[in-house]
């Protein structure tokens, strides 16, 4: 049977704002290992599932999809954004410490 994993990317180092954050995707796990072709240098694989990302507005839809393939799969909560409140006069307060 195979496996999947479901899960919410997180944002890449390039962009500042959360696009693409929201949605859910599935993943298949590799069946079979990479090898080394030896007259091009490429590292293939004859596993096409692990070109597929397949998005989903929700974590319920994604786990109906699996569901309906037959997919053994885990779910990775999305770990959650702590935000710090600073006011801008912050930056000018005397520190006793720097003095």
């Amino acid at each position: 049977m195979a496996e999947a994993r479901i899960y919410v990317p997180a944002k890449s180092a390039m962009q500042s704002g959360r696009a693409g954050t929201h949605e859910w995707v599935l993943e298949f796990a590799p069946a079979e290992r990479k090898r080394h072709d030896p007259l091009m240098g490429w590292i293939s694989s004859g596993d096409t599932r692990q070109q597929l990302r397949l998005s989903f507005p929700t974590r319920e839809e994604a786990e109906a999809h699996a569901r309906r393939l037959g997919l053994d799969f885990t779910v990775q909560a999305p770990q959650q954004r702590t935000i710090k409140p600073k006011a801008y006069a912050d930056n000018f307060k005397y520190d006793r410490v720097r003095g």
